[in-house]
C-alpha cells in the first residue's frame, strides 16, 4: 500500500465567518502524501490493490498535459513498483512542462494521442490498440474515476467523524462527490462545487450510483473552466494563501471561493459547521 500520513483538521479562523456564525473545518488531506496527495490517494488506492491482484505489472492511465492524475500516478506506480504509461491528449511540445517532466523522471512511459481520438480513449477498438502496443495493463479512468476510486473515497469518508452539518468537496469528475455521497447515507448536506464549465454534472455524478439525494452541485464558481480563473477568484486565492494555507485555481482554490461567497449570502444557517476536503493538487510547479 502507498505511504499515508495522518492529515489534521484546521479550523479557518476567518472574521467573515465568525460574522456570519458558521464554522468552516477543513480536512487537510493535501497533505497526506508528498506526491500522490489528497483525493488521488484515495481514489488510486483499490486500482493499485486490484492491479496487484490480478497480476498486473503496468498501469496506463489518460490525461492533459497539466494532469494532476498523471503527476500522482506517475509518483505512486513507482512508489509501488509499477510500471507505468500516460496517454496525454494532444501533441508533443518540448521542454515538458513540470508535471510531464516529473512523470517521465518517475518513470512513466508518455505517449501522445490526438484530440480526436482522446475523446475515443475507452472505446474498445482504441483499448485494444494500446494493448497490441504496449502490451497487457491495469486501466484507470482519466482522474482515476471507476467503482474502485469510488470505494475508496466512501472509505475516506468515515475518518472525517460526523461532527458538521455540510460537507463541501471540488468536483472534477464526479467520483469523489459520489464516493462521499455513499459514505454519509443521506445523512448532512453534501455540496460539490464543479471546477469545469459545462451541463451534465448530475449524470457525471450518478453514473457511479451514489444513491440518496442529499446532495447539490455548486456550478457558479468556475472561473470559466479548467484551471482557469476571474480577476476576484485570483485575488481571493492570493489571500486565502498567504493567510492559510496554499490553494490553487484548479481544485481548492474554487472550493474555497465559492464557500465563503455562499456564506457572504447567508446560505448556511447560523451556527452550522462546515467541513470542506482540500483534495491536494498543490504540488512543484
Amino acid at each position: 500500500m502507498l505511504a499515508y500520513h495522518e492529515t489534521p483538521i484546521q479550523q479557518i479562523p476567518d472574521l467573515r465567518l465568525r460574522d456570519a456564525g458558521v464554522t468552516l473545518l477543513v480536512k487537510r488531506e493535501d497533505l497526506n502524501h508528498p506526491t500522490v496527495s489528497g483525493n488521488k490517494w484515495w481514489k488510486l488506492k483499490y486500482n493499485l490493490a486490484e492491479a496487484r491482484r490480478t497480476g498486473k505489472t503496468t498501469i496506463l492511465t489518460f490525461g492533459g498535459a497539466f494532469s494532476n492524475h498523471i503527476y500522482a500516478t506517475a509518483a505512486a506506480a513507482r512508489e509501488l513498483d509499477f510500471k507505468s504509461i500516460g496517454i496525454i491528449r494532444g501533441e508533443e511540445t518540448l521542454p515538458y512542462n513540470a508535471v510531464l517532466q516529473f512523470a517521465q523522471e518517475q518513470g512513466m512511459r508518455l505517449h501522445y494521442i490526438s484530440r480526436e481520438n482522446y475523446r475515443r480513449k475507452n472505446d474498445d477498438d482504441m483499448l485494444s490498440q494500446f494493448r497490441d502496443r504496449f502490451g497487457e495493463f491495469h486501466l484507470v479512468p482519466e482522474g482515476g474515476s471507476n467503482a474502485l476510486a469510488v470505494a475508496g473515497v466512501a472509505e475516506f469518508g468515515k475518518i472525517l467523524g460526523d461532527a458538521f452539518d455540510y460537507l463541501c468537496c471540488p468536483v472534477g469528475t464526479g467520483a469523489t462527490l459520489a464516493g462521499l455521497i455513499r459514505c454519509f447515507k443521506g445523512t448532512k448536506r453534501i455540496l460539490g462545487f464543479t471546477v469545469l464549465k459545462g451541463d451534465g454534472w448530475t449524470e457525471e455524478v450518478e453514473k457511479f450510483d451514489p444513491g440518496y439525494s442529499n446532495w447539490r452541485l455548486m456550478q457558479d464558481y468556475h472561473g470559466g473552466g479548467y484551471a482557469k480563473q476571474t480577476p476576484g477568484l485570483q485575488q481571493f486565492i492570493e489571500e486565502f494563501s498567504s493567510l492559510y494555507f496554499p490553494v490553487e485555481n484548479v481544485y481548492s482554490g474554487k472550493l474555497f471561493y465559492g464557500i465563503f461567497d455562499l456564506v457572504s449570502k447567508g446560505y448556511f444557517d447560523e451556527g452550522a459547521k462546515i467541513m470542506a476536503i482540500h483534495t491536494g493538487g498543490i504540488h512543484a510547479s
